[in-house]
């Protein structure tokens, strides 16, 4: 199983404010990520599954909550933590449904730190400028990780990380 963060950031990290992101809409980025995740299970924090619960992302849906032990969606199954959302994904992965074995983890802040230590690639839309927010992508040690692959779009860079092997 690989664990892969997405998430679109600003150059000083940010990547909300208010709940939203704090940069007009930037079509692109939004595609490349609905396409990268669409046919795979995902983790998310109950706040940011609650504000995609019309277009959910993903096959599948691992809720991290500490407040609900379950959803009304036939796709998403509830985990109390890291740990059991990280088992969780690996039941999923054994069904055989998802051979590329890649899960995605898609927020909020608090979930991004969570899975900080966890994740094996972060998928990364570097957003042009700095913006004013309150919520935050963790930062993370460069020593430990190589960009593995650079895509310049208006406006974002995409940068897909691989964290270098024996820094887990």
């Amino acid at each position: 199983m690989q664990l892969v963060s997405v998430a679109a950031l600003a150059e000083n990290r940010v990547i909300g404010r208010d709940g939203e992101v704090p940069w007009p809409h930037i079509e692109a980025d939004v595609r490349q990520y609905r396409e990268r995740v669409a046919g795979s299970p995902v983790i998310l924090g109950r706040r940011t599954f609650d504000s995609m619960r019309d277009d959910l992302p993903g096959a599948r849906q691992i809720v991290v909550s500490r407040s609900v032990s379950s959803v009304d969606v036939p796709s998403a199954v509830v985990a109390g933590g890291a740990e059991e959302a990280i088992e969780q994904a690996r039941r999923i992965l054994a069904d055989g449904d998802f051979p590329d074995g890649i899960v995605y983890v898609l927020g909020g802040g608090g979930i991004y730190d969570l899975f900080a230590p966890h994740v094996d690639r972060m998928v990364l839309s570097h957003v042009d400028g700095a913006y004013e927010g309150d919520t935050y992508f963790p930062a993370w040690d460069d020593a430990e990780w190589t960009v593995e692959r650079e895509t310049p779009y208006d406006r974002f860079t995409l940068r897909e990380w691989v964290r270098d092997v024996g820094s887990a």
